[in-house]
């Protein structure tokens, strides 16, 4: 892929600008450094970027991580850039100082603003996103909004998320719903493989079909957009769940090919913890009745599906630096060094004897996220190993056929953090 063109970033967002960004925080040292390297990056190819660590280095330092565990559990949810912190601890200060007033009057100014620069970044209408608290709440907005009926059918997979899995079976108990379950053979490299698992289960009866674009359980990559061309084809609409791909590889939402799409913005884009975002494409927001009560449930305007009452305006508002941190690194940037990463440890334990890896090396196929097992010991087992004995933090994962932790580094995560991960599980699969 081409470097991330800063010129252009520049030019597109006119007075924004990496100095500009980092002075907020009135210019400490390791401010100025990052700053300096990323003029120093400007023309350098993604790809040759990915594996320099002293640009990176000063990347983590952006970070205000803890030094007693090497955390591998971004996935889960990540920690912010100290300006991302900051910014939230400013603005919660602001509102303690009348609540009702500078919460409701002056920060919920900054809503659209905010929407606008999402949208930007998502490649879509502002008037096609809604800010929601994580990626849960927005899908179970489409889950739980859509007009279907008894007997109609939804085709979801196995390796879904449970909180979408588990709100698919409530309609089916309370609406009388058919779920059509696929299942997969994972890791997979044969794009067409993937997608036809799900077409093959489309039938005249069917109404949607819910694709995880990127499955937490492996950081198996979904060809999202082949399944859903394929489906609008029949008629059939498309949510997509994003919480994994978000901000962790470079795409816009509409290229994806959803009718509605949800993601957690306190994943890989960084932000607060407790952020999320809703889209619908803006023909489909009509016909879709949001989760909380709306005084227009069948409105066409998709700031109905943001009455969810009182709720932290100072994260929300903090999104924004999550954004210009973002945009600062790029996106091209972020998604070489996550995918190298993985690749980094993987190829160096993937020859150990009783090792066993669940997550493609292959480009297209898997990003930042990887699963490793080792023989003889449980999931649980070996994530206690590794944080016990050797301080890394990682997340069990014990799943249809999957048995081991999943790592998950993020951009502060340096080569020297995944050494130690090297080192600990050709231990552990020596003993």
């Amino acid at each position: 892929m081409a470097a991330y063109n800063r010129r252009r970033f520049l030019d597109a967002l006119g007075t924004f600008s990496a100095t500009a960004f980092l002075s907020s925080l009135t210019a400490p040292a390791w401010s100025r450094n990052l700053n300096r390297a990323l003029i120093q990056a400007e023309h350098r190819p993604a790809e040759e970027l990915a594996g320099d660590e002293d640009f990176w280095y000063y990347v983590q330092q952006s970070f205000t991580v803890s030094s007693e565990i090497i955390n591998l559990n971004n996935g889960g949810v990540s920690p912010s850039p100290k300006v991302v912190q900051d910014a939230m601890k400013r603005y919660n200060d602001f509102s303690n100082e009348a609540p009702s007033y500078f919460m409701w009057r002056i920060l919920d100014q900054g809503r659209e603003p905010l929407r606008k620069d999402l949208a930007r970044i998502s490649g879509c209408s502002a008037e096609e996103l809604a800010i929601h608290r994580n990626a849960s709440e927005a899908l179970e907005t489409v889950i739980f909004g859509l007009p279907l009926k008894a007997g109609d059918e939804v085709v979801l997979c196995k390796f879904d998320y449970p909180n979408c899995m588990n709100a698919w079976k409530q309609r089916e108990m309370r609406d009388g719903i058919k779920l059509v379950w696929v299942n997969l053979d994972l890791p997979s490299e044969d794009n067409e493989y993937l997608a036809s698992q799900y077409i093959k289960a489309f039938t005249p009866k069917t109404k949607l079909v819910h694709v995880t674009h990127v499955f937490n359980w492996t950081g198996q990559i979904i060809p999202a957009r082949k399944i859903a061309d394929a489906a609008h084809q029949r008629g059939i609409e498309v949510l997509i769940d994003g919480a994994h791909s978000y901000a962790h590889m470079e795409y816009t939402i509409p290229s994806l090919g959803g009718d509605y799409f949800g993601t957690s913005l306190h994943k890989w884009l960084a932000a607060c913890i407790g952020t999320g975002m809703l889209y619908v494409k803006k023909e489909k927001i009509a016909g879709l009745y949001p989760l909380f009560a709306a005084p227009e449930p069948k409105s066409d305007n998709i700031r109905k599906f943001e009455n969810l009452g009182t709720r932290p305006f100072f994260i929300e508002q903090a999104i924004g630096k999550a954004i210009g941190f973002y945009d600062m690194i790029g996106a091209t940037r972020k998604e070489q060094r996550l995918f190298y990463l993985k690749n980094y440890w993987m190829n160096a334990v993937k020859d150990i004897p009783k090792v066993k890896l669940y997550t493609s090396m292959k480009q297209g196929f898997g990003c930042a996220i990887g699963v490793v097992g080792i023989e003889g010991k449980k999931p649980g087992e070996l994530e206690a190993k590794l944080l016990g004995d050797y301080k890394i933090h990682t997340t069990p994962i014990d799943w249809e056929k999957i048995s081991g932790v999943r790592v998950t580094p993020n951009v502060y995560t340096t080569t020297k953090d995944l050494d130690r991960l090297i080192v600990a599980i050709g231990e552990i699969a020596k003993a």
